[in-house]
């Protein structure tokens, strides 16, 4: 269970990430969730920093998609606006979206970062699959009343697991 729930890595934000460290160790692509991991929740606009966080992904060489639980439209919308493909309605942690993401980057698993706010779903995903997970702290607190269930979860998950945002799998 260790392995599925715990990331690769934790960043307090997706602007945190070495992308030159990522494509250092032969990744060439990266599956980021929407909601609270690159745009709030409710919300319809993206912080600059993350957006310029997003094109140094593109200027290093990395394909990338979105891939989210939400309704076609939103994740639409989003994914136009920079440029990129999107699986909307993934049904994450379910390995369909995820293969549905890497069938549109054209990459194998073991080229491929998925990052996410959710253990159970982002991370949980991406380590079923056996991909390189990164866990970013989340853009808001407002939530789906669900995630807010599932947040107490996590809560949990990190104290047996000892998963803090100082601590990964590879030590970092």
């Amino acid at each position: 269970m260790y392995k599925l729930l715990c990331p690769d890595q934790v960043a307090d934000s997706i602007g945190e990430i070495d992308i030159v460290s990522l494509a250092d160790k032969g990744f060439k692509g990266v599956i980021i969730d929407l909601d609270n991991t690159i745009i709030p929740w409710a919300g319809s606009a993206m912080q600059p920093e993350i957006i310029q966080q997003l094109m140094h992904f593109r200027t290093q060489g990395f394909k990338m998609c979105l891939l989210s639980n939400n309704r076609p439209r939103r994740v639409q919308e989003i994914a136009a606006s920079l440029g990129i493909p999107f699986v909307s309605k993934a049904t994450k942690p379910l390995k369909r979206g995820f293969r549905q993401a890497l069938e549109l980057l054209k990459l194998p698993e073991n080229q491929t970062v998925v990052i996410g706010d959710q253990l159970f779903t982002d991370v949980l995903g991406g380590n079923r699959l056996g991909m390189y997970t990164i866990w970013v702290m989340p853009l808001s607190t407002e939530e789906f009343i669900m995630t807010k269930a599932v947040r107490c979860l996590e809560r949990i998950a990190r104290a047996v697991l000892k998963i803090n945002m100082d601590k990964s799998k590879d030590g970092r």
